[in-house]
């Protein structure tokens, strides 16, 4: 009887052994995958951010996605993006606004996607359909068309490089210049509208 006993207790925690096994295989299968789950999501924020002890900039966002545990760590904002950088003693050098944003944890680089709008602190306007700024580079850069006012003239081309300040910047292939006033101001807002529409649908074909 003790015999037959001893191998009833083997059996038994043999088959519990068996059932946990699949239990964590389970767990293993139904895990979310971190490409596309982020890690933490956030609405309505207004934060600082800060590197090293110092704050770099303000950002805000009716959406943020977190993305920490993907191969490429990466923030996701695709509700639209409103971002102040600050200098060393807090006031804004520069902003950049647009419909959704990215940004690359380990490279530094941030993408700025859909109506970006800059300004600087000499309250130049700089529009695009997507513009980059490199935290490792210190720079912003555009390969799109790109208009821009000043408060003399309005520049327009394709492809721009600036410092990330956007105090010091150029027109790779420059389309014009033209005086400031309200018809110049009115055609250029028609011409932008039409190469960028021009360029969108190049883009889908």
């Amino acid at each position: 009887m003790r015999t037959a006993r001893n191998i009833l207790f083997t059996l038994a925690a043999m088959s519990i052994a068996f059932s946990c096994k699949n239990e964590v295989k389970s767990v293993i299968q139904q895990s979310t995958d971190p490409e596309v789950t982020p890690t933490m999501l956030t609405t309505d924020i207004t934060t600082l951010v800060s590197d090293s002890g110092v704050t770099k900039y303000r950002i805000t966002s009716q959406r943020w996605e977190m993305y920490d545990e993907s191969d490429t760590p990466n923030w996701v904002f695709p509700k639209g993006l409103f971002l102040e950088q600050f200098d060393s003693t807090l006031k804004v050098e520069a902003t950049f606004e647009c419909d959704s944003a990215r940004y690359l944890k380990n490279s530094k680089l941030w993408q700025f996607m859909g109506n970006v709008r800059s300004w600087n602190t000499k309250k130049d306007l700089i529009l695009t359909n997507e513009l980059y700024w490199d935290q490792n580079k210190k720079k912003v850069y555009s390969d799109s068309f790109i208009h821009i006012e000043q408060p003399e003239r309005i520049l327009e081309g394709y492809g721009f490089e600036s410092n990330e300040r956007l105090t010091t910047y150029k027109l790779k292939r420059p389309m014009g210049i033209f005086p400031v006033n309200e018809e110049n101001r009115k055609s250029s807002s028609a011409r932008r509208d039409s190469l960028n529409a021009l360029r969108a649908d190049s883009t889908l074909k």
